[in-house]
């Protein structure tokens, strides 16, 4: 696995919680090291000893804490960047969830070797659509969603988002728009001009 993504579980725990839940979560997953490196590789079974340390450190289920995960990603000003990245996807945020079948390769043109799992959008009706989520990463839908709830906040959309479970290698979110000028959303500027 890709240390940039271990790098963030790290980066998310110590944010949120403080270094001595992130030591106390990186000794329970018997790492033997306490500090990731963001350019090298880790073994594929590191990942999932390191959520389940997380989520037993903080006392919270698995899911819970992958969400959580994807909204910090999001929304915590200590990774403002990809939140500015995710931005320049889309002027508005129906925009943003037709872009993100196209995500694994725009991430992979800054970082090569960062492999994401695919997504896929269908549009079901106005304002429903259905997101695939590849499950090569266990519990990815669940970061998914927290992306897209922060995402839908940054854009002033109300929606809902509901995990509707995985089959066949695939995990599902059906998202429903209910309202899309909700509230006001963050302020962006792209290109010197605000949006």
């Amino acid at each position: 696995m890709h240390g940039l993504i271990n790098r963030a579980i790290q980066c998310f725990v110590e944010d949120s919680y403080g270094s001595e839940t992130w030591v106390e979560a990186a000794v329970n997953a018997g790492l033997g090291f306490v500090e990731f490196e963001s350019m090298l590789a880790y073994d594929d079974d590191v990942t999932p000893k390191l959520l389940d340390a997380v989520s037993h450190v903080l006392n919270r289920e698995r899911n819970e804490v992958m969400e959580d995960i994807g909204t910090y990603l999001v929304s915590h000003p200590n990774v403002e960047a990809l939140r500015r990245l995710l931005r320049f996807c889309g002027l508005d945020f129906v925009e943003f969830l037709h872009s993100l079948d196209d995500l694994p390769d725009r991430a992979r043109l800054a970082v090569s070797d960062l492999n994401l799992p695919g997504l896929e959008l269908r549009d079901l009706a106005p304002g429903q659509f259905r997101l695939a989520c590849d499950k090569s990463i266990e519990g990815y839908g669940h970061v998914v969603m927290g992306v897209l709830r922060a995402m839908a906040d940054d854009y002033g959309v109300l929606a809902v988002l509901e995990h509707a479970g995985s089959n066949n290698g695939t995990e599902t979110i059906s998202i429903t728009l209910i309202e899309t000028e909700f509230a006001e959303g963050r302020s962006f500027e792209l290109g010197g001009r605000a949006i």
